[in-house]
């Protein structure tokens, strides 16, 4: 990259010139030999970008922000105040093994004086909460927050609580705005000796089932899915507490409360899913098209996304 169109604070300390034009450097920042800075990047006050370090094309980096030697920071993000990144270049010298790349993706947002543990992986368009401490990656879009960071929410997102559409008179199908994904109204029998909810395999159930696995005994900050499957249609009821799931089709994206056992959530193929938000005594029923091939899941967005494309061609 040229250094050609910089504009630098004379109290600014700049050691490389790997940086792209139209990038603003403030006062008493340092930018340390090795660091690649992109272009259009607005870097304020007080930051320090330390060698190894990479920072893409239209980064904006608040005062007093720092980033650690191999930190990644893709283009579009924004760091906030303060915020902090660290890498296993901080990690005692000649050690074994180093951990995976600290990596804030494209168009992230890390609120102010919050930190990045080595190596974690704070996902595209994810929002980090002012003063969290994030220990684990942070999937895409989500939203997280605290010490140590959990998941609160997903971005431009309103959970909705069904009916999405008022519900039929008799038991039957809501579509949403997700592709193929539909909620299921099961028939319900109240009696005075109890309740009882009713699904039949190719008739409320639109497939045969040949599997099927309870989720339990999750914490509230643990999430779970985080996946798509090639083939595999699934059918999820939560049959006791609640849970909320996102489903995400490549182009829509919703997120859902169930929370009754007369409720199903009809997700087909080619569908990216997460589970979270579980209450205490959530237990969640998913029923499966298929028995169990670790070749069917697709556990990375941007291969995901990527063969949603290729299946528009």
């Amino acid at each position: 990259m040229s250094g050609t169109g910089i504009e630098a604070h004379p109290t600014s300390l700049v050691e490389t010139d790997a940086i792209g034009p139209g990038t603003r450097i403030g006062a008493f920042s340092r930018i340390a030999a090795g660091a690649r800075v992109g272009a259009r990047c607005d870097i304020r006050d007080h930051v320090r970008i330390d060698g190894r370090a990479v920072v893409g094309d239209g980064v904006v980096v608040h005062d007093g922000c720092r980033i650690a030697a191999g930190v990644v920071i893709e283009d579009g993000a924004v760091l906030g105040p303060h915020a902090v990144t660290f890498s296993s270049a901080l990690l005692r010298p000649g050690a074994a093994q180093e951990v995976e790349t600290t990596r804030v993706c494209r168009g992230a947002v890390i609120g102010a004086n919050a930190t990045l543990m080595p190596g974690v992986v704070v996902g595209p368009r994810a929002v980090v909460g002012a003063g969290a401490v994030v220990t684990h990656n942070v999937p895409a879009d989500a939203v997280v927050a605290g010490n140590p960071a959990r998941i609160t929410g997903y971005a431009g997102l309103r959970p909705l609580r069904a009916p999405v559409a008022p519900p039929p008179e008799e038991p039957g199908a809501v579509p949403t705005r997700v592709r193929g994904v539909v909620f299921h109204y099961l028939p319900l029998v109240e009696d005075l000796r109890g309740n009882l909810a009713v699904g039949e395999a190719q008739r409320h159930v639109p497939f045969e089932i040949r599997r099927f696995f309870l989720v339990f005994g999750v914490e509230d900050q643990k999430i779970r899915g985080e996946h798509a499957h090639r083939t595999l249609h699934q059918f999820l009821v939560c049959v006791h507490g609640s849970c909320h799931f996102v489903a995400d089709d490549g182009e829509n994206r919703e997120e859902y409360i169930l929370d009754r056992p007369n409720l199903g959530l009809y997700v087909p193929p080619m569908i990216w899913g997460v589970q979270y938000k579980y209450s205490p005594d959530g237990v969640l029923l998913v029923l499966a098209s298929d028995y169990y091939d670790p070749a069917d899941y697709i556990r990375d967005y941007a291969e995901f996304l990527e063969l949603v494309r290729a299946a528009k061609r």
